[in-house]
C-alpha cells in the first residue's frame, strides 16, 4: 500500500470518528498538516481503577499502514502492567503481524490490516479494565498488581487525579 493510500484511509477513519463518535475516547490530529500523527484522549473506563481519568496518548502511523501497526504512547502518566514506564503501550494487536518469535501470541492476536483506530482504542480501553499481568511491559506495576494491590490502586488513583488536573 502506498503512502497516499495510507493517508486516504486515515483521513476516512478520522472523518468517520468525527461523524460517529465512540464512547470512551476522542481522536484528532496533533498537527492538521500531519495525518500520520494523532492525539487521542482515553476516558478511564467506568467501574475500573482508571474511572474518571482523561489520559492523552499519541498514535504514530507508519507509511505502510494498514499493513503495519501504529505505535501508541501515553503522554499522560499512567500506571499499568501493560504500559511501559515511558508510556509505550504493549498490546498484542499493536505487535507486528505474523508469528511471535517467543511463541506467546498467536498470529491472529497480533496486528491485522482489518484493525482501525476504533478497534485499537477499544482494545486499549479493554486492557485498562482488565490488565494482563502475565505479559507485563511494566514489571513493577505487574508485580504490585499481584502482590500489593492496595499500593497499585494508590498509584493508579494518583495518575487519575493528575490526568484530571491536566485537562
Amino acid at each position: 500500500m502506498s503512502e497516499l493510500q495510507a493517508s486516504l484511509l486515515l483521513k476516512r477513519q478520522l472523518a468517520e470518528l468525527h461523524r460517529n463518535p465512540v464512547d470512551g475516547f476522542s481522536a484528532g490530529l496533533i498537527n492538521d498538516e500531519e495525518i500520520f500523527k494523532w492525539e487521542v484522549v482515553i476516558i478511564g473506563p467506568p467501574d475500573t481503577l482508571y474511572e474518571g481519568g482523561c489520559f492523552k496518548a499519541h498514535l504514530t502511523f507508519p507509511k505502510e499502514y494498514p499493513l503495519r501497526p501504529p505505535h501508541m504512547k501515553f503522554v499522560t502518566e499512567i500506571w499499568h502492567p501493560n504500559i511501559e514506564k515511558n508510556g509505550n503501550v504493549c498490546i498484542s494487536i499493536l505487535h507486528e503481524p505474523g508469528d511471535d518469535k517467543f511463541g506467546y501470541e498467536k498470529a491472529e492476536e497480533r496486528w491485522l490490516p482489518v484493525h482501525t483506530v476504533e478497534t485499537i482504542l477499544l482494545s486499549v480501553i479493554s486492557m485498562l479494565a482488565d490488565p494482563n499481568d502475565e505479559s507485563a511491559a511494566n514489571v513493577d506495576a505487574a508485580k504490585e498488581f499481584r502482590e500489593d494491590y492496595a499500593e497499585f490502586k494508590r498509584k493508579v488513583t494518583r495518575c487519575v487525579r493528575r490526568s484530571q488536573e491536566e485537562v
